[in-house]
């Protein structure tokens, strides 16, 4: 894991104090190694900072020259069948002389042999990737399938910028700190900004699955599209799989000891987060089964009972035979994270689960610089409640004709804007499909619109007939890139620890896209074949209990004691209000609410975590 930055445009003075500058700012995803190259003739100029975990030597180190000189690399994330697709190069008579061990020389020879548009269909990995080819003068920005790895850009001062954080874009001469509107009422909206927006004006995320091409003078992009999700779930509803349940659920066991076989490659100390739940349960299940070494797991306790499921895990870890650290935190350990959290994101972000992922981070890093976690099993194989519940209220309220359902719709929506349970539920009447009904559930206040003084304008259109497997594609475009991932992502790298999810494998992602809903959800059980497969490893009866998800007692912390008056400081001295930014008046209205308990602690803490990185991008001005 590592940082990557640059720049191209003649003209440019002190190109090496920028890089370093712009390189200062990703220190902490890559601690061991700084390295800086720059072509006078172009302007090409590469910075990376780097994590060592796979060849230590210097003959990893980047910005990487491919071998005959054309290609210049810096790179950020892993390439997990590397050693698979050297094997096979040299099978077919490549035979390159290489300097090291590292999956970067394996990448430059991939493409170097077989070209850029051939290598990526090849490659499984999680990647932000700035090539430069030296012979064609193009420079190519690209992001692995899913979106694991941040990779930012956009012009400034005419001049083509990118980075895997905004904290280095904002390191380059002139960089506009004016911000979007539109982004602002997305991201009050969601607690995120979502792709490819950021919380600045015309600086931009590069999507999943996607490259970003300029040819000299560098002026203008293309952006073409080499690997879809949506595509990759079509395709499985059209083509799915025509085996038994029991089948499917072998041959998933496969896919995923295939895929936790590939991302266990390490150099260095690696480990994996164990909670009670399902799907960290079977990562580290199939990585016991795998290694030959005990597994190094991580879990954190709270003193809140009705959080905690530290005492669960330890029992999971106790069957498995894992080498297991567990770490209880203090409610004060757990509040001590919300001033880092500004710097640590950079633009903001108000999934509170934040706090308790940066700590379990932390315990992890103490041990192991890489470690490996269950994320992507709701969303892959209809985990969350939310999808079933949904399914039901949107069944039931399709019985009614559509004009009245439309009328009555109108009429929550708008004579009760001020409760904001009338007011989504009558948004949900006004939904003629799943994912219209999806979004209308985000709407938990009329007030969220006002606050950011706009409405955010959606789109319920599904490529998917089964309304379940479409709520799950919407969520692996959406929440599962721009919430989940960029809290992994950035709670890991604040400690330097590289994360990397077994279950997003291109074949374990495809493969489970061919599934027939009933093998994920049967109308009672919920990641129907997760658990068939965990099952052959763990006892249920270690597992069957009610989940308690990974989060914090927000809704206490904002009515009680030091945080409620922190909170209170922040939303009725508001500096985005002074500014113009955010309504001083709904901001006040919606902190009256939540006291009378009429509005969500969800929405208080959006604006809560927007107004805390206002201020502090305030003082990252000065």
């Amino acid at each position: 894991m590592c940082g990557i930055a640059g720049f191209v445009g003649n003209g440019i003075e002190n190109r090496e104090h920028i890089m370093k500058a712009m390189n200062q700012q990703l220190i902490h995803r890559g601690p061991d190694a700084e390295g800086i190259w720059m072509d006078d003739k172009s302007g090409v100029t590469f910075g990376h900072r780097r994590l060592a975990i796979v060849d230590l030597s210097e003959n990893g180190a980047q910005p990487m020259i491919s071998s005959s000189g054309r290609f210049v690399i810096a790179y950020n994330g892993e390439i997990y069948n590397a050693l698979e697709l050297k094997q096979t190069m040299e099978r077919r008579g490549h035979r390159a002389m290489y300097r090291g061990t590292s999956d970067t020389e394996v990448l430059l020879e991939l493409i170097e042999t077989y070209g850029l548009s051939r290598t990526l269909p090849m490659i499984k990995g999680m990647f932000a990737i700035a090539l430069y080819d030296r012979e064609e003068k193009t420079l190519t920005l690209i992001r692995d399938r899913v979106g694991e790895k941040p990779l930012f850009y956009g012009f400034v001062n005419g001049h083509f910028v990118f980075a895997s954080e905004l904290g280095a874009m904002r390191q380059f001469p002139g960089f506009s700190e004016q911000l979007d509107a539109e982004a602002i009422k997305e991201y009050i909206r969601y607690g995120y900004v979502p792709a490819p927006r950021t919380i600045y004006q015309n600086i931009h995320k590069l999507m999943p699955g996607s490259l970003l091409t300029l040819a000299e003078p560098f002026h203008k992009k293309t952006i073409t599209t080499y690997w879809s999700m949506e595509e990759a779930a079509i395709k499985g509803e059209k083509k799915p799989f025509g085996g038994s349940f029991w089948e499917a659920a072998e041959e998933l066991d496969r896919l995923l000891c295939e895929a936790i076989r590939g991302q266990m490659v390490s150099d260095v100390a690696l480990g994996a987060y164990l909670s009670a739940g399902i799907d960290s349960a079977t990562i580290v299940a199939l990585m016991s089964k795998i290694s030959e070494e005990k597994i190094k797991t991580f879990t954190i306790g709270f003193e809140d009972r009705a959080y905690n499921e530290a005492e669960d895990a330890k029992r999971i870890a106790k069957h498995l035979g894992t080498d297991h650290t567990q770490l209880y935190v203090s409610e004060k350990e757990l509040k001590d994270v919300i001033p880092l959290i500004p710097g640590m994101y950079g633009e903001p972000f108000a999934d509170s689960s934040q706090i308790p992922t940066y700590l379990v981070s932390k315990l992890a890093k103490s041990k192991v610089t890489v470690s490996l976690s269950g994320d992507a099993g709701d969303e892959l194989f209809c985990g969350y409640s939310t999808y079933y519940k949904l399914l039901r209220v949107f069944q039931k309220s399709q019985r009614f004709p559509g004009a009245l359902r439309h009328s009555a719709g109108k009429l929550g929506s708008r004579a009760f804007a001020g409760n904001h349970k009338i007011y989504r539920s009558g948004l949900c009447l006004l939904s003629d499909d799943i994912l219209s009904m999806k979004e209308a559930l985000g709407h938990t206040s009329s007030i969220m619109d006002r606050i950011a003084k706009g409405a955010v304008k959606t789109d319920g259109a599904t490529p998917l007939q089964d309304p379940c497997e479409a709520m799950m594609l919407d969520d692996m475009l959406h929440y599962h890139p721009d919430d989940i991932l960029v809290k992994v992502d950035r709670a890991g790298m604040a400690v330097s620890l590289e994360n990397r999810i077994p279950m997003l494998d291109r074949d374990v992602m495809e493969f489970a896209w061919s599934l027939p809903i009933d093998f994920k959800y049967d109308g009672t059980t919920t990641k129907r074949i997760l658990k068939e497969v965990l099952y052959q490893y763990v006892p249920k009866e270690l597992m069957d209990r009610p989940k308690k998800g990974f989060s914090v007692p927000l809704d206490r912390w904002l009515r009680e004691g030091d945080t409620a008056q922190w909170a209170k400081e922040l939303m009725l001295h508001s500096k985005a209000a002074e500014d113009g930014i955010l309504d001083k008046k709904q901001m006040q209205l919606l902190m009256k609410g939540f006291e009378k308990k009429e509005e969500p602690s969800r929405l208080v803490w959006n604006v809560l975590m927007f107004e805390q990185w206002y201020r502090a991008r305030k003082a990252w001005t000065v």
